[in-house]
């Protein structure tokens, strides 16, 4: 045996921790602009820095800037002390850190130049998407190398998750954001409609799921007992944590679409798994916190613990949250309100926000060998910043439920209470300024720590951590085939397997029978685990020191998921049915729905009528699946701070379109809306127009080859059209080739063949 000095390359986790807190303060200052813009619609300034192209730049700043610098820091840090070994190569790490920073600042010039794809978490285009990919990939090797080459057999519980991680983000965004480019600039989804709406908040959900909590919680499992210096409460329900939260978590994206045009049995699905998850995430809270037990002189006095005791609650409470909100009877109150605002942030300030604030501050001394400079300022920024979240919070839930019941409300006679839309975001008015208020501190807060950090580096100096270790010969590992062949893992291994092949029938019900075997087998692998007996080294002990097997069976087991919920919908005839046939954009109609799309106004605005009775009576016939077949990507939205438009075309004449968008208060007294009239001194693009329909075409949309090599005459025809009604209605005077005018002339189609097959 012999003695080994190995030194930490922590000069990675420096750059990464640095980067968290910059692009943290980025991502939260434009997270109180866009807070304000709601508040006062007058400080939307231009085209460029409006709400609808602000909004995505802070949702991605928020998750991949700042959470993703965090994760990287603290996987960087951690696996290097938990492997016993340096990272597997410092090109890879500093290719790796400089390729994010990259995306990230590709990411904030083209969000608001209004390059965005539309897709929710998923809004940059497609060569941004490519350099995503190539960046994951580095990271990848680098990590799976570094695990190759430990030094210790057994791979910890944060590892596991780290694993988690990595392989299920990089299946979400390979699938989400598959497209066919146009341009340089402008992409098409492969997706249409409601198969597009279904492969979308399976990646949404999960962006949730596999970047912004299991990474987190590896790192909870690291720092938290460091922190306290104490083990983790308990490795068996860790065990239980980990593999029922990777296989059922993938499951329940689509209960962000309930009452939507997406097929029950999807939604069916998403409720119950999204129900189900309530016991693994509460496992892990529980572990966590009572990890914290006994250091209870820590928690009064140490900044750090009150940090990840905050952030473990949190996740409690917005992994409670979630289920909730997956109950079609609570989801239909609040759903596309405020609420769902508040429980978001909820999890990014509390959950991932207070968890990278615990993280820092235990980190940045240690990686600059000195003590923190100000206790007091950490302790500030812990009851100030948590003043502000549950003001933020409990402004949305306020705000949530307001809304939700003033849509829904119905008189003696039967009819809506609150017709006017508006009505109910006026009296959201104060909350919208209590939230700022909130974010306002939270972001102070923030500033205080990036401060702190920096004057405790300056009293210290940048340090690489050094351990001596004792090579050793590798003994054979103690795992026998038979006992993976009969662990209740391999049962879902091979599950996986059959049912891969089983969903390739095209009978929707062979693919119910398949689903119901898949419960079973289930079922029987979690009570050959509990009825196991203890051996010298159980069976998932054996698994830890086999990181190739573990890192495949944590594959598959989300891979189940996704299969039984992604697989059928695209291919299965009849599991999504489509009743009539959708008419296609015509050539004008196409340019405005991209200038729809450029301008975000699927951040305020949805398309799509629920199956509520209250709906129905606002807008009209519930959406059905048929409508959005040639809807590339589909644009139904999340979030109403404006009425939906699903059945908004011929609603209203060309006029009231003309002056809502520049002046909406004009025709909707109260709106919030920023004004668009730059739109009517924007010249419309008709240049692009035959290669994005031919692109179209590729995707299954019926444009005949007459239509695509006349596009340019048609839009013109169409937008003179539109022009010559203007003139003759108020005598407006504008140009045809204007940006506004194509966008009127897509509003006016939206729903006009359900109006067409309802006269027929």
């Amino acid at each position: 045996m012999n003695s080994k000095e190995i030194h930490f390359d922590d000069s990675i986790v420096r750059q990464f921790s640095w980067a968290t807190m910059i692009w943290g303060a980025v991502g939260m200052l434009v997270g109180v602009i866009v807070a304000l813009q709601i508040a006062f619609w007058q400080t939307n300034f231009g085209p460029y820095l409006s709400f609808g192209r602000l909004r995505p730049l802070h949702t991605n700043a928020v998750i991949f800037a700042f959470v993703g610098n965090m994760m990287f820091a603290g996987i960087y840090y951690s696996m290097q002390r938990l492997l016993k070994t340096r990272m597997a190569s410092d090109v890879l790490s500093k290719l790796h850190f400089w390729g994010w920073q990259l995306i990230i600042v590709l990411a904030a010039v083209t969000l608001p130049l209004g390059l965005s794809q539309s897709k929710e978490y998923a809004e940059l285009e497609w060569p941004i998407d490519i350099l995503v990919v190539i960046v994951w990939v580095i990271f990848a090797i680098n990590f799976f190398w570094t695990l190759a080459k430990r030094r210790e057999k057994h791979i910890y519980v944060a590892i596991w998750f780290y694993i988690a991680s990595i392989v299920t983000v990089a299946i979400l965004y390979l699938v989400n954001n598959m497209s066919l480019p146009v341009s340089l600039t402008k992409s098409y989804s492969v997706f249409s409609g409601v198969q597009d709406a279904l492969v979308q908040w399976w990646y949404g959900h999960n962006a949730v799921a596999f970047f912004l909590t299991t990474p987190i919680l590896g790192i909870m499992y690291y720092f938290v007992p460091k922190s306290v210096e104490r083990p983790v409460y308990s490795y068996r329900l860790s065990i239980v944590h980990f593999w029922a939260l990777v296989f059922m978590y993938i499951w329940a994206g689509p209960h962000h679409l309930l009452y939507s045009a997406l097929p029950s049995w999807a939604q069916s699905l998403g409720v119950i798994f999204s129900v189900m998850l309530w016991a693994p995430s509460w496992g892990g809270m529980i572990n966590g916190l009572l990890t914290l037990r006994g250091a209870w002189d820590k928690l009064r006095t140490d900044p750090v613990v009150k940090f990840f005791a905050a952030a473990i609650t949190f996740y409690g409470m917005a992994t409670f949250e979630g289920p909730m909100l997956s109950i079609k009877s609570f989801n239909g109150l609040v759903h596309s309100t405020d609420w769902i605002i508040g429980h978001v942030h909820g999890g990014a300030l509390g959950w991932n926000g207070f968890m990278a604030a615990g993280m820092l501050y235990w980190l940045i001394p240690r990686l600059y060998g000195t003590k923190l400079w100000s206790k007091s300022w950490a302790n500030f920024h812990f009851w100030i910043g948590l003043f502000g979240i549950l003001l933020y919070v409990a402004a949305m839930w306020a705000s949530g439920l307001t809304q939700g019941l003033m849509w829904r409300a119905l008189n003696a006679e039967g009819t809506l209470l609150y017709p006017n839309f508006l009505e109910a975001i006026t009296k959201s008015h104060l909350m919208y300024m209590m939230r700022l208020i909130g974010g306002t501190l939270y972001l102070v807060t923030f500033i205080m720590m990036i401060i702190n950090l920096f004057k405790t580096a300056r009293q210290g100096q940048a340090t690489d951590y050094k351990i001596q270790v004792i090579e050793e010969e590798k003994a054979e590992e103690d795992l026998s085939w038979k006992k993976i062949v009969f662990s209740p893992i391999s049962m879902v291994v091979i599950l996986g397997l059959v049912l891969m092949f089983g969903l390739l029938t095209k009978s929707l019900l062979h693919y119910f029978v398949w689903i119901g075997l898949a419960m079973v087998f289930t079922v029987a692998a979690i009570f050959t685990f509990l009825s196991a007996k203890k051996e010298k080294v159980s069976w998932h002990r054996a698994l830890e020191g086999k990181a190739l097997l573990f890192t495949v069976f944590t594959l598959i087991a989300v891979l189940i998921g996704g299969m039984a919920q992604i697989i059928p919908a695209v291919m299965v005839d009849k599991a999504v049915p489509m009743k009539h046939n959708a008419s296609v954009y015509q050539p004008l109609e196409l340019v405005g729905r991209d200038i729809y799309i450029r301008e975000g106004c699927n951040n305020c605005h949805t398309q799509m009528v629920r199956s509520l009775l209250s709906e129905s009576m606002r807008y009209g016939h519930k959406s059905e699946a048929w409508e959005f077949a040639n809807d590339f990507p589909h644009l139904w939205g999340s979030k109403r701070t404006g009425p939906d438009l699903a059945r908004v075309g011929k609603k209203y004449p060309n006029l009231w379109h003309y002056k809502h968008m520049i002046n909406p208060r004009s025709t909707s007294p109260g709106s919030n809306m920023p004004s668009y009239e730059f739109l009517e001194h924007s010249k419309a693009d008709y240049s692009s127009l035959s290669y994005k329909m031919r692109t179209l075409k590729k995707l299954g949309v019926d444009y005949s080859q007459d239509m695509i090599n006349n596009a340019e005459q048609l839009a013109t025809e169409q937008a003179q059209s539109i022009v010559d009604d203007l003139l003759a209605q108020d005598k407006v005077d504008t140009s045809a080739d204007t940006e506004l005018v194509a966008l009127i002339a897509y509003l006016q189609k939206l729903g006009v063949d359900r109006k067409n097959i309802k006269e027929q």
